[in-house]
């Protein structure tokens, strides 16, 4: 299937995660590989809009799971559609990404508005931001606010709108610096300037990073797995991190395509799909938290 010209449209990157021809997934047992076709195939049929139900998997058509590729994301294409007039400006976009991602949910922002690098305009949003209606934040990527607890800013509004505009002209400098840089040895850093050990939200927020400035990160380098994925790839190797990397680097094509080429699986492709698929294993054990698809 060709990726749809509105998708393709909205990121820099693809050129980079394009490969010729077709081959079978190898390293992985046949169920891990036959998951993440029939994820992808779930995609299709339901942006095709054919008719229900779009596999015949019972926990695949009952429950809830991510896409292979996060770009096709509900929510991060809100927020890069949101943030595409920024694009120009590098720190100015990074601010306000690891601003999206933090809150979580792009009705918030587009009731209080970005951030900027204005003082004033600044405590507009953090006093609308504080005021607005529960809920004002979505389920963010991981930020521990008791990191903050004995900051200078110590609630989500106020890191937010005065801490962040402090310290990102410094970040976006090192970060515009790189060339290629891995996600893994990006994080290192990045995360002493930043101050704050905000590990698993600032590689989320990289991953956009490399969707929207490739010549700054490869998503195909060493890439860290989290908590979720860690299970599955420990069951495959004693070394997971490392053989994601290598999963990574043979560039396993997918169904999706852009013009005659396939879009391939990334180091943060495998690591998502990793995180997926040990949720699919443990409701097919009974286990594990049941959020149901509607």
């Amino acid at each position: 299937m060709q990726l749809p010209s509105d998708t393709q449209n909205l990121y820099r990157h693809w050129d980079d995660h394009l490969v010729d021809g077709k081959h079978p997934i190898q390293g992985v047992p046949d169920h891990f590989a036959w998951f993440i076709a029939e994820r992808l195939s779930i995609w299709e049929k339901h942006t095709r809009k054919d008719t229900p139900p779009y596999t015949t998997d019972p926990i695949l058509s009952s429950y809830r799971f991510c896409n292979v590729f996060r770009e096709q994301d509900r929510q991060t294409i809100e927020i890069h559609c949101m943030l595409n007039p920024l694009r120009d400006d590098f720190p100015l976009w990074l601010m306000n990404m690891f601003y999206a991602r933090l809150v979580a949910r792009p009705a918030t922002i587009e009731a209080v508005g970005l951030l900027s690098f204005d003082s004033k305009a600044n405590e507009e949003v953090c006093k609308k931001l504080s005021t607005l209606p529960r809920p004002r934040y979505g389920t963010p990527y991981v930020f521990p606010v008791s990191t903050i607890l004995k900051s200078e800013t110590p609630t989500r509004e106020l890191f937010l709108t005065i801490y962040l505009p402090t310290i990102i002209e410094k970040i976006a400098k090192e970060i515009s610096s790189w060339e290629k840089e891995s996600v893994s040895t990006g994080l290192t850093k990045i995360l002493p300037l930043f101050g704050f050990n905000h590990h698993f939200l600032w590689t989320e927020v990289l991953i956009d990073v490399a969707y929207q400035y490739p010549e700054y990160i490869d998503l195909y380098k060493k890439f860290p797995l989290g908590p979720g994925s860690l299970p599955t790839f420990k069951t495959l190797s004693d070394h997971p991190e490392d053989f994601v990397h290598t999963l990574s680097k043979a560039r396993y094509p997918t169904a999706l395509k852009i013009g005659d080429k396939y879009l391939s699986l990334s180091a943060e492709n495998w690591e998502g799909m990793g995180c997926e698929y040990r949720k699919y294993t443990n409701l097919s054990l009974g286990k594990g938290r049941k959020r149901r698809y509607h």
